[in-house]
């Protein structure tokens, strides 16, 4: 019986499809596959689906168009698979608010790995994992619950997070006025290393900033430190 989670896999090869499928069906996952948008759109309103893995080159629609999509209407994991020269539309994959990404070609195991970070991450809510003693973090007049990854700006509005910006954000409240490397906070927020020309927490860092800040151009609160990383710079308040 699968019941680790259900993943879309949306490829227009039929034959990643299959070998994807068959692979996660044998790691306890319910898997569906799609090989258009509008296959895609068919699996989602059939049944709820925890993560899916996006091509960006499909027919119709591109995979950019589909995660923006995606990103709009609901909070499901997305796992961009992207071609070994398609470093700029990974990157806007990320900016559009893709979980993470998987150059192509790629080992399964380490597909696997990204499956379960990333769902890992969507499920941490409740569940099976108990509330945490300290539950809510303010900063300059912001608040966030750490166990329902509620943002509320300061006039009291809801702003949204993707997993890879609340993973972020936590990393940095609880490492705040701290330098913090690149390296370093892939490893709190996502839990892997970071490749040779690994850009994500740059364009995470870009996304927190437009959310949280009131001049993203001169930030205040997630200040680059050249040649070092990053650093959070309001005081935290846990309780």
């Amino acid at each position: 019986m699968s019941d680790h989670g259900h993943i879309l896999v949306v490829d227009d090869q039929k034959e990643i499809c299959d070998v994807v499928e068959e692979y996660l069906t044998s790691e306890g996952y319910r898997v569906s596959t799609a090989h258009d948008g509008n296959d895609m759109r068919r699996v989602l309103t059939q049944s709820p689906v925890d993560l899916v893995i996006l091509d960006l080159v499909l027919p119709g629609e591109d995979g950019l168009t589909l995660a923006r999509s995606l990103r709009n209407e609901s909070g499901v994991g997305i796992i961009i698979l992207t071609g070994r020269g398609e470093t700029v539309d990974r990157i806007i994959g990320l900016e559009m608010g893709a979980d993470d990404y998987l150059p192509k070609p790629f080992h399964l195991r380490e597909l696997l790995a990204r499956v379960k970070s990333v769902l890992r991450r969507a499920q941490m809510r409740g569940g099976d994992k108990p509330a945490a003693p300290r539950s809510r973090a303010r900063f300059a007049s912001w608040s966030l619950d750490l166990s329902s990854r509620e943002l509320l700006s300061p006039n009291g509005k809801e702003i949204r997070l993707t997993t890879g910006e609340f993973d972020l954000l936590a990393a940095f409240i609880n490492n705040a006025n701290q330098v913090l490397s690149r390296d370093r906070l892939l490893d709190l927020a996502r839990n892997r290393e970071a490749g040779p020309f690994d850009r994500t927490i740059d364009v995470q860092v870009g996304r927190l900033r437009r959310k949280l800040e009131d001049d993203p151009q001169n930030p205040s609160m997630i200040k680059t430190v050249r040649g070092s990383g990053y650093i959070f710079t309001p005081v935290v308040e846990l309780s």
